[in-house]
């Protein structure tokens, strides 16, 4: 691990703290959007090809995920994946129904629903999200070589800014201060310049004296 300086520690004491707090909410609230906007998108796919039970299945779930209340949530998420395991409805249910999990503190089941998407889903893009948020759950729980294996992973492209800022985290947790600084520098370069999470990797960055 290099040497930091007082100061250059203080600084990621401080925002290790902070991001502790704060960091995994923020991005579970960043992939949550991303999902349901595509799983809209799917609504109006599926509502095609699907029986009329599985966009009601699912539309029942999406009320019940308003409710936010994680058992309703989960026993609806569990309606939609018994019967439509196939289906788009499925890996979103899931994936939304992880989330719930995770800000009840029930982080195994929350890891079951994300693995069930990682090996169920057709959608790529769903998958890349899934192995992302599973990652992040990992990392809370200082399982870090399994964290860092869905990190390395193929991805799509337009993911490369999210999987290398949470490399970074868990490089940072690890202590490989050298790799976690680049791991965060190829993050805000990969990230839309307009996108406000490019400035949670900027105070990371700052944190570890990293130069634009």
């Amino acid at each position: 691990m290099a040497v930091l300086d007082l100061q250059e520690q203080e600084q990621l004491d401080a925002f290790k703290a902070w991001w502790k707090e704060n960091g995994n909410r923020l991005l579970g609230m960043l992939l949550v959007v991303l999902v349901v906007v595509g799983g809209w998108r799917g609504w109006q796919y599926y509502q095609h090809q699907q029986s009329l039970e599985a966009a009601t299945l699912y539309a029942g779930f999406m009320q019940q995920l308003a409710s936010n209340d994680a058992k309703r949530v989960n026993d609806a998420a569990t309606a939609v994946l018994d019967k439509y395991a196939s289906s788009g409805y499925a890996s979103r249910a899931a994936l939304l129904a992880a989330s719930v999990n995770e800000q009840a503190k029930d982080a195994a089941l929350a890891k079951k629903q994300l693995q069930w998407v990682i090996d169920h889903t057709k959608e790529p893009g769903l998958k890349d999200v899934a192995s992302l948020r599973l990652a992040a759950v990992l990392l809370d729980e200082k399982n870090l070589p399994e964290a860092m294996k869905l990190l390395e992973a193929k991805h799509a492209a337009s993911f490369d800014g999210l999987y290398a800022d949470l490399r970074g985290d868990v490089l940072s947790a690890q202590g490989k201060v050298e790799e976690a600084k680049t791991a965060y520098k190829l993050a805000y370069e990969k990230i839309d310049d307009k996108s406000q999470y490019r400035n949670l990797i900027q105070m990371k960055m700052d944190a570890l004296g990293v130069a634009k």
